[in-house]
């Protein structure tokens, strides 16, 4: 323990020197004057001025008291919807004004707004000028001609000098514009002529030096320059708060030493300006609280990076605390899960810090909202599954796995430990009664046989397996339920009466409840001095020691229940079988293992035992799941029972027949697992079962990482499909660092998840390994519908799983909408791709690679699914390519057939040669 807490608190400590280290501080030229204008608009929030945002007087006037210090002159735009009032207010503090009129294509608007702002001027003697049009030429609304027009007009109404305020190329392009006006107002955004903020100080002093000389003795203000404080990069602008800073103390630094004449945009932030891309609302000095961003003198810095670091290191420290609730946790191991922790903690200050430093309309803040909402069970999966890698990687050995060989002498010892010496002894002698002494050392064990139109010679190896069994003291119940055609009940009738009275066959018609059904059944004639129940599949071939291995198990007479894992003997049937072999083995080799751990294995039915009274207990098989056995495996638990598992093969069935088996089976054990937690999750609430704590994590955390994580992929796969349109084509990008930036950290622990565990647990190659990858991505759209299955629905009808070459393969194409929405994602990704490369905005970048990732699942179903039905499916494909290969090359000769000769070959040897 002191090691662990050791080594959280050298974690922390690293983190917090992080923060430290990490923390930005810019140099730059200290501005102790005061500005000589700045751009206001009097409005608040994320409603549009023409719309219902309407400012008012006390506003005005608080705004003004608030740059009455930081400026001599303020620049307005428009003359109407409650600006009139600012010019009065503005003289109240000593504040000049350049009074706007906006000009667009609304004639009447515009006559409104040039009536208005004439009438500021006749009205207001601290009105300095008069801007006439904003941008109008540049966004095409007027033509050069007609808005000189409107200049002369305004001109011949007032004292004051009057310009229209386009950006420089604009006045350099058109001199006679520059001759219609009192002074030049040019803007020049560095920004958006993707300029980086290094270079935006030098860009704005050069058009102003060209301007001057362009138009010599023409007075040149500078009437718009500024830097956003937030937003997406723009090729090279990079928006941020220490850019802003940087820029605009240079600026102002140059230009009073230049003597330039100029106004920055803008005064406070103006959250209503959304439409205007992701920069549009932070081009204020102020932010929309009317607080100051950032310092004119000293070290320019984050006033609120300590706030962030410590609430980072909370976090972490939160976190990391129930890494002190781990059994013997090792240093390595608390480091991983310490270091994971406290980089949720980073994750969580940098979301506190993008929400609090931006401002939302309702559409962006419901769809950052419901992105945080689906990030929290997405971090928890990572989290999870990092834990995992770490217990695995690093953790102490598992210690109530059933080795083969040493089973007895495992319980001997855990026993020491737990019980009371009498019960010691009483399992000693159990344990090591002579086999001499009859069938009173072994407890009678019923095999329950269930199958429901299952090939008969693929059930005849199954009895003739269990037959075999190295036990003295069983019986064989065989059930064929709902299976009206004697073809397939009739030769297992027989075989059953030839292998002798150990095996009862029963034959079932109208049978409700399912595999559940017929197993109640089967119970009602199991032999009443049967104390152990075993269950097995229609199609596992058993090893002969079987139960001499494990039924001593449940000497000690609190176990329950002893799971053994599925495997298959056909998975050299074809290369889609093999990749589906390989997948199947890496939950019983990693997660059964794991939850073996806690006490919280998932029974599933096949190379089963189960204490009778155990079952009893729990209430027998219930038939209102389509997963019987992981149901009545949880009640065995939930009323305290031990269970115990093994990962050593005792029995082997028959995979799927075809991909279409393999999903209907997948979204079976899917669709069965949601109706489990809809059965049982009242019984993981505090004190509604015998659950231990680390009992109900285990399966809470088992259905989030299964049912969560596949429905989650999918659900944030089709939501990103829909968000493609937005972002390509209305100019609103996702916040990488808080939405897209973890998608792919998560996908980024799930492959080293599966890749580092499938090294350390599961004994297969490299390439079986990855094909057992694409195999477990390929059914995530299964799982999600059968989820969605069980929320709309409450029962299914049970579908068997087609094995025993019962079927040759798919009917049909069975990767229709994976490959629909696989397309659509990689479609979506090139969109935003295509319409990026004007902007080359990263975190559209990001977004499209996070399409990418989330195509693969998709993807991976459509690739299995063309396997199936193609040439290369064959594992006699892959050998004549590599014979013809080597040919090729050199390293192995080409059989050529010559003239018969005495003892020349036959063309059949040849080809035995090649093969």
């Amino acid at each position: 323990m002191r090691a662990v807490v050791a080594v959280l608190l050298f974690v922390t400590t690293v983190h917090a020197a992080m923060w430290g280290v990490f923390r930005e501080k810019q140099e730059a030229p200290d501005f102790k004057g005061i500005l000589p204008s700045v751009s206001y608009a009097p409005f608040e929030g994320t409603a549009h001025p023409d719309v219902d945002n309407i400012p008012n007087a006390e506003k005005i006037r608080a705004d003004m008291k608030k740059l009455a210090g930081l400026t001599r002159a303020i620049r307005l735009y428009s003359s109407t919807g409650g600006v009139e009032l600012v010019p009065p207010i503005a003289a109240e503090f000593g504040l000049k004004v350049t009074v706007g009129a906006w000009i667009d294509k609304n004639v009447d608007r515009n006559e409104r707004e040039i009536d208005a702002a004439i009438n500021l001027v006749k009205r207001n003697s601290n009105v300095i000028g008069v801007v006439v049009g904003n941008e109008t030429v540049y966004r095409g609304e007027q033509k050069v001609d007609d808005l000189i027009g409107l200049v002369k007009r305004v001109k011949k109404s007032v004292n004051v000098p009057v310009t229209t305020g386009e950006i420089w190329n604009i006045w350099r392009d058109n001199p006679e514009l520059a001759s219609s006006v009192d002074f030049i107002a040019a803007h020049i955004l560095p920004y958006w002529e993707n300029f980086t903020d290094k270079q935006a100080v030098d860009q704005a002093v050069y058009i102003y030096g060209m301007l001057r000389d362009k138009f010599p003795g023409k007075r040149v203000v500078i009437a718009e320059f500024g830097w956003p404080s937030a937003g997406y990069n723009l090729k090279n602008a990079d928006p941020g708060p220490f850019e802003q800073a940087s820029v605009l103390r240079n600026f102002v630094t140059r230009a009073e030493a230049i003597g330039m004449e100029y106004n920055i945009v803008e005064a406070i932030d103006q959250p209503w300006k959304f439409f205007e891309g992701g920069v549009g609302p932070y081009w204020g000095i102020l932010n929309a609280a009317r607080e100051p961003k950032f310092a004119w003198t000293g070290p320019i810095v984050n006033e609120n990076y300590w706030k962030l670091a410590i609430l980072a290191l909370l976090v972490g420290v939160l976190m990391s605390l129930p890494i002190l609730r781990l059994t013997e946790a090792t240093v390595m191991q608390s480091l991983m899960l310490s270091a994971a922790a406290n980089g949720i903690g980073a994750w969580t200050a940098t979301v506190f810090a993008y929400w609090t430093g931006h401002y939302f309309v309702f559409g962006s803040a419901f769809a950052l909202t419901l992105g945080l909402i689906l990030l929290v069970p997405l971090v928890l999966i990572a989290m999870a599954r990092i834990e995992e890698i770490a217990a695995i990687g690093f953790g102490r050995n598992p210690r109530r796995l059933l080795v083969k060989g040493q089973a007895q002498q495992q319980l001997q010892e855990q026993r020491q430990e737990q019980l009371q010496e009498q019960l010691q002894e009483q399992l000693q002698e159990q344990l090591q009664a002579p086999a001499a002494a009859g069938t009173e050392a072994y407890p009678k064990v019923s095999i329950h046989v269930p199958a429901y139109f299952e090939p008969p010679e693929m059930l005849k190896q199954t009895l003739d397996a269990v037959s075999r069994l190295d036990y003295p003291n069983f019986e064989c119940v065989v059930i064929i339920n709902n299976t009206p055609d004697p073809e397939f009940w009739q030769p297992i009738q027989d075989h059953c009466r030839a292998l002798g009275e150990r095996f009862k066959f029963i034959n079932a018609e109208k049978v409700e409840g399912f595999k559940a059904g017929a197993l109640r059944i089967a119970m009602e004639r199991t032999a009443a001095d049967a104390e152990i129940v075993g269950i097995i599949d229609a199609d596992y071939v058993v090893q002969p020691d079987w139960l001499k291995d494990l039924v001593p198990v449940f000497a000690d007479p609190r176990v329950g229940l002893v799971q053994a894992p599925q495997d298959h003997r056909d998975g050299n049937r074809s290369l889609m079988h093999y990749i589906m072999n390989g997948e199947y083995a890496g939950f019983f080799d990693i997660g059964m293992v794991q939850r073996n751990e806690a006490n919280a294995i998932i029974v599933h039915g096949t190379m089963c035992l189960m204490r009778r009274a155990a079952m009893d207990m729990a209430g027998g098989w219930a038939g209102d799941t389509i997963c019987e056995d992981t149901d009545l495996g949880l009640a065995i638990i939930e009323q305290g029972w031990l269970t115990h598992y093994t990962n050593h093969r005792y029995g082997h069935g028959l995979l799927p027949d075809t991909y279409e088996a393999f999903k209907k089976q997948r979204h079976r054990w899917a669709y069965g697992g949601f109706q489990i937690v809809k059965k049982h999750w009242r019984r993981f609430l505090p004190g509604a079962s015998r659950l231990s704590p680390d009992q109900r994590r285990e399966f809470a955390l088992g259905w989030l990482n299964w049912l969560g994580a596949e429905s989650l992929g999918v659900l944030v796969a089709i939501l990103n499909l829909i968000w493609v349109p937005i972002v390509a084509f209305a100019d609103i990008a996702i916040p990488d660092k808080i939405l897209t930036l973890p998608i792919i950290a998560s996908f980024v622990v799930s492959l080293v998840h599966f890749m580092v565990l499938y090294r350390l647990r599961v004994p297969v190659k490299w390439g079986q390994m990855l094909g057992a990858m694409v195999a477990a991505m390929s059914v995530q759209w299964t799982v999600s519908r059968a989820v969605a299955n069980g929320l709309i629905t409450e029962h299914l009808a049970f579908a068997r799983t087609s094995k025993g070459g019962f079927s040759l393969m798919s009917v049909e194409f069975q990767a229709f909408w994976e490959a629909v929405i696989g397309i659509l994602l990689l479609i979506g990704a090139a969109v935003l791709v295509v319409t990026n490369n004007q902007k080359e905005v990263r975190e559209i970048y990001v977004f499209a690679a996070v399409l990418v990732l989330e195509s693969l699942p998709f993807l991976s179903a459509v690739a299995i699914a063309i396997l199936e039905n193609s040439r290369i499916n064959a594992f006699s494909f892959w050998r004549r390519t590599a014979v013809r290969t080597l040919e090729l090359i050199g390293l192995r000769p080409v059989a050529m057939p010559t003239v018969a000769g005495p003892s020349q070959p036959v063309a059949s040897e040849i080809h035995r040669e090649a093969s």
